[in-house]
């Protein structure tokens, strides 16, 4: 299949999913994973009319900012502190989940004179091999983000789900999206991003509540995307 079919493939499950949940289909962002993708394979993606798109590196992102800016380009692996002066045009970080980055990025905010929108990485499962903050430590790290980052804004969460079953992975993005209202309520705030779900697992964190969901192998692969 090409990507231009693999795209559309991938939005008919996006549909089914959000129709099964009782959900638009408008309700839920598609973006492209291009970590293992070719250039040639991103032009294509988005001539196909996918222009959100996300980098795991910040040295690959670089070129593909520069190569392709026509798209709104995310951050969406781990960050090192000392990579985020490489971070000025990414739309959406979403991996924040320690202190020390987040004085980082609202201090290189400061200076690029914008407000940095980011989602708050929380590991639900507890699995060592994974990052982010836990369920009991994140509220503490979103109010305290809010009180003392006045250049940075949280615009939800964002989790991975253990490589299971896509039905093992269910309780993991139910928790995340309770986590997600509850803290919402309990901080007063109004956020619009719950991104989880990847190609293993994407229609069950729909289902959950996902509001953006990060795709590579599916878009990419040249057999069957499913």
């Amino acid at each position: 299949m090409s990507i231009k079919e693999n795209l559309a493939s991938v939005q008919a499950r996006i549909r089914q999913a959000a129709v099964r949940s009782g959900r638009a289909e408008s309700d839920i962002r598609l973006l492209g994973v291009t970590k293992y993708a070719s250039d040639e394979q991103v032009q294509e993606l988005i001539n196909a009319g996918l222009t959100t798109l996300g980098e795991n590196r910040v040295q690959n992102a670089q070129q593909r900012l520069e190569r392709f800016p026509e798209a709104e380009w995310h951050f969406i692996g781990r960050l090192q502190t000392n990579k985020v002066r490489f971070c000025e045009k990414f739309a959406l970080i979403h991996s924040l989940d320690r202190w020390n980055l987040a004085k980082a990025v609202d201090s290189r905010a400061r200076q690029w004179g914008k407000i940095q929108d980011v989602l708050i990485q929380v590991n639900v499962s507890g699995e060592e091999s994974k990052t982010g903050l836990s369920a009991r430590e994140a509220g503490d790290f979103a109010r305290r983000v809010l009180q003392e980052c006045k250049c940075v804004r949280i615009r939800g969460l964002m989790t991975m789900a253990p490589l299971v079953e896509p039905e093992a992975a269910r309780p993991f993005f139910r928790e995340t999206r309770l986590l997600y209202e509850n803290l919402q309520q309990e901080l007063g705030v109004t956020w619009d991003i719950l991104s989880m779900g990847m190609t293993n697992d994407f229609e069950v964190a729909i289902e959950e509540g996902a509001t953006l969901v990060r795709i590579g192998t599916a878009l990419f692969s040249e057999g069957d995307s499913a």
